[in-house]
């Protein structure tokens, strides 16, 4: 997923999608152990997926409240 669409999540969104792209990557990885599937590429993706939207509610947090409605006037 781009960063890009993710900027114009919320951070409770952002909250939301950390944890569901961990579920999906807990899932995968617990198959791949199985040997029910081999799909590296998606979890390479959700791993990095995580990573951006773990990113992006950081910097929400740091620059706080006035960023962001500095973003919204855009």
């Amino acid at each position: 997923m781009k960063a890009e669409k993710m900027r114009e999540w919320t951070p409770e969104e952002l909250e939301a999608k950390v944890r569901e792209f961990s579920d999906q990557l807990f899932r995968l990885k617990f198959q791949l152990m199985n040997g029910q599937t081999e799909t590296l590429v998606k979890i390479r993706t959700l791993r990095k997926d995580i990573a951006r939207a773990k990113t992006l509610r950081r910097d929400l947090e740091l620059r706080g409240p006035a960023a962001k409605q500095a973003d919204e006037g855009r």
